[in-house]
């Protein structure tokens, strides 16, 4: 099912020992669109201190309750490094962060996470043909040399901001389409499916849904994303109702009108693996 980002802001994050704080932000990867920390405010008990907690952690959650579990302590997180969350997240934090944790390195593999698509199946190698100590010592081993790879090709990646999109303007090649307004992030895998756009001047009272697979170029600098699509195509795309949860047939007569494959079809890849993302000077 997919969760809108604005709805999980507030969730509340309880540790084995107590409750941690609340959701108030998360970090995705850019290229991926995956969610891979949640930014929490850990309150008073912390001096209002905001950590990162990797979806890794995250156990099954309580949806009525708005409660996420993880499987960590108050005391980890006390000692867990201090990163600056206000800032984009280096490679190197989250080395430094996930080693702290014990946990494998989720770029070291094909997947969403590694090998697989699941964030909590990395602690035990389900589904990667592998699990246990031997698992954990191969995908770290691997993870290493594929960030050692993208440091001397592209440099050091960094995480962004969900917060940050918010109001970002959406622009169609025939003109603006409006501004971002939520995402929607998908609740097993933490993927970012799509932005929630409001049309604003061009299209008065309506939203609609663009895939990050649809983006043709990303400015950070600009707070301008461009997709690949004309606006009359996004006009007469099937209508979104965000008070109703969107479900696998609506999403695929959305695809089939834009002539796109389904993110759920395993043979289909990101087809903008490559855009061009203009990254602001941090």
């Amino acid at each position: 099912m997919l969760r809108s980002m604005k709805d999980l802001e507030g969730y509340g994050i309880r540790a084995t020992d107590g409750t941690i704080g609340h959701v108030k932000d998360f970090c995705f990867d850019d290229h991926t669109w995956v969610v891979r920390y949640l930014v929490v405010e850990t309150g008073s008990w912390l001096s209002s201190r905001k950590v990162l907690i990797s979806p890794i952690a995250i156990g099954h959650p309580d949806w009525t309750g708005k409660v996420l579990p993880v499987s960590i302590t108050k005391e980890q997180v006390k000692n867990s490094p201090d990163i600056d969350t206000d800032k984009p997240v280096s490679r190197r934090h989250e080395m430094q962060f996930l080693g702290y944790y014990g946990y494998p390195f989720y770029w070291g593999g094909p997947g969403l996470w590694g090998g697989g698509e699941y964030p909590g199946a990395m602690l035990t190698g389900v589904g990667y043909g592998g699990s246990g100590a031997e698992y954990l010592v191969a995908q770290a081993d691997h993870a290493r040399a594929e960030v050692e790879a993208e440091r001397r090709e592209d440099g050091d990646p960094q995480l962004r901001s969900c917060n940050t999109l918010m109001r970002y303007h959406i622009e169609a090649t025939d003109g603006g389409m409006g501004q971002v307004k939520d995402l929607l992030i998908d609740e097993e895998t933490w993927a970012i499916r799509y932005l929630i756009v409001d049309t604003g001047n061009w299209w008065f009272g309506n939203q609609v849904l663009i895939a990050p697979q649809w983006i043709q170029d990303m400015s950070w600098l600009d707070a301008t994303i461009t997709v690949k699509l004309t606006r009359q195509a996004v006009k007469d795309a099937p209508p979104y109702d965000s008070s109703v949860p969107l479900n696998r047939e609506q999403e695929m007569s959305l695809y089939k009108h834009h002539g796109r494959g389904g993110y759920w079809a395993d043979e289909v890849k990101l087809e903008n693996s490559q855009y061009r993302v203009i990254k602001s000077a941090s």
